[in-house]
């Protein structure tokens, strides 16, 4: 089902020493991203050394690349605080060229980790802190749109968090809906109204916290970070990839491919490059990638003396 929204106007480095399997990655592999570096956003191919950034002068994070491969949704922090969740941000979208910069929020509320849908009409959906309580909206907007013109997707009575989306227009999210409670769900949107929450099951969401999902470009797959109990500190998490039913809507066959361990170093934001061959990720201010095909590991950054963080494959929303 297409939901047409647009119409409603809407560092541990020396533990690193030890990941990088193989040499740096070689042009020729091609897989293009965009990331953070150093609070700049870069448009670039992996393990090629970076030119001019398309953001610069800010502290820009998350960048997400539309499906249809011409823009970049990300948030730009406007103050800062020790709590992330206190920060205050502002959502913001831009062409890949680094061209047609526009803000969709009024940088007055914490805006967080942007990503598209996948229906053909490449909405850009986030996450609004809801006040002091706590607790998340999801909102959406448009290209082209305007501070103000954003639309909530869920309710004030209950938070809600968007990761991912798939073709038919429903958004992978974990919620608490009054019913049927907390979990992780395929959820319809109903802007005007109130969207259906579908269930997704796991086996690993009973003994810890699945984050950072993103699904894959073909549905069948899907990639997240996991920590066991119920905290989910940075340091430490693991990299999943599993199995993927978007029908019967389920998630298994889950596999580590990066820290099983748990070393005290923030492994996250694993992301799908097009096409789903492998996938990216950040790991102590280095990026590396995973290619699914032969299980093996290559750094992809190239300036051991940056931060990189949130690397994002080329037209694939996470």
């Amino acid at each position: 089902m297409l939901i047409r929204l647009t119409q409603f106007f809407l560092s541990s480095c020396g533990v690193l020493a030890t990941l990088a399997i193989g040499s740096i990655v070689s042009a020729e592999d091609g897989h293009r991203s965009s990331y953070y570096k150093d609070g700049e956003i870069h448009v670039n191919v992996l393990g090629q050394p970076e030119g001019k950034p398309i953001t610069s002068g800010h502290w820009d994070f998350k960048p997400s690349w539309s499906k249809t491969g011409d823009h970049l949704v990300f948030f730009r922090r406007l103050k800062n605080d020790p709590v992330v969740s206190n920060w205050i941000t502002q959502l913001c979208i831009i062409n890949a060229d680094g061209s047609g910069f526009h803000p969709l929020s009024d940088g007055t509320h914490t805006d967080f980790n942007p990503t598209w849908t996948r229906d053909g009409e490449n909405t850009p959906v986030w996450n609004r802190k809801k006040g002091e309580k706590g607790g998340y909206q999801i909102m959406a907007s448009r290209i082209g749109g305007k501070p103000g013109e954003e639309v909530a997707l869920t309710g004030k009575d209950y938070s809600a968090w968007v990761h991912s989306a798939v073709k038919d227009g429903r958004l992978f999210v974990a919620a608490s809906p009054p019913k049927p409670g907390r979990g992780y769900y395929l959820m319809t949107p109903n802007p005007g109204g109130e969207p259906t929450f579908e269930g997704v099951t796991c086996e690993l969401a009973e003994t810890g916290l699945l984050d950072r999902l993103s699904i894959s470009p073909d549905e069948t797959k899907i990639c997240f970070d996991y920590h066991p109990g119920k905290t989910n500190p940075m340091p430490g998490r693991t990299l999943y990839v599993a199995d993927f039913d978007v029908q019967v809507r389920t998630i298994t066959n889950a596999q580590p491919f990066a820290n099983a361990e748990r070393k005290q170093v923030w492994f996250d934001y694993p992301r799908w490059t097009r096409g789903g061959s492998a996938i990216v990720y950040h790991a102590g201010g280095k990026l590396f990638l995973y290619t699914l095909s032969d299980g093996s590991t290559k750094q992809v950054s190239t300036d051991d003396k940056a931060d990189y963080r949130y690397p994002h494959g080329e037209a694939t929303p996470n």
